[in-house]
């Protein structure tokens, strides 16, 4: 089994400048993604790669103990760029640069940290027991539920529930479980990435419902 893990961070933030490397709780935002990283790679043997186009966030990183050799093409860099063509095509720099082809990919989103070893050991274990699953994504419980709570507006200009179902829901209760993303971690298999997929929903996805707030 071999798994590359890794962590996107492009250095042109507009919401909050400089957002991948601020300081949250006394050390840059990323560092706690790497961390965890490199706990990660320990147990199964995995290689961490870290995408970015910032010689800035290049160099936090170096000082967190990572070889970061892969420069991120500014194609790939702009406020349109998807993320699942960033981690392709960094994906194919270090199966190169390491003469291997990986069996799973694990993204960690540097502004979702709060995950636990826990949180990436269970949700991989249950990957791996489905041979058909391509994708698994963290969420959490939704507060709200398109089939109860949720509007949307109609053709003819009123207003309806975003998603119904054929009996009356009466009660959140009763409304079919959803979910929210929160952006904290996604596991892929490697064959994801030989599609033309540009994001990381198919009709072959696996949740992880984590059991405790997780921020983006």
């Amino acid at each position: 089994m071999s798994i590359l893990i890794t962590i996107c961070a492009r250095g042109g933030s507009k919401g909050i400048p400089g957002k991948n490397i601020r300081e949250l709780a006394g050390k840059p935002l990323i560092e706690y993604s790497v961390d965890i990283a490199k706990k990660f790679a320990d147990k199964y043997k995995g290689v961490i790669g870290v995408s970015t186009d910032s010689n800035e966030i290049k160099s936090v990183v170096r000082d967190m103990g990572l070889n970061v050799e892969y420069q991120r093409p500014s194609i790939l860099a702009s406020d349109t760029a998807g993320k699942v063509d960033a981690i392709r095509d960094m994906l194919l720099y270090e199966e190169n640069s390491c003469g291997t082809k990986f069996e799973y990919i694990l993204d960690l989103d540097v502004t979702s940290p709060l995950r636990t070893m826990e949180d990436l050991e269970l949700a991989f274990a249950d990957f791996r027991m489905n041979n058909l699953a391509l994708t698994l994504f963290s969420v959490n419980n939704a507060a709200r539920n398109p089939y109860f709570n949720m509007v949307e507006r109609q053709p003819n200009g009123f207003y309806n529930l975003i998603k119904t179902v054929d009996r009356a829901t009466l009660t959140r209760q009763s409304a079919p479980q959803v979910f929210d993303l929160n952006a904290s971690f996604y596991f892929y298999r490697r064959e994801f990435f030989e599609s033309a997929a540009k994001g990381v929903i198919t009709d072959r996805s696996m949740i992880f419902n984590m059991k405790h707030i997780c921020f983006d």
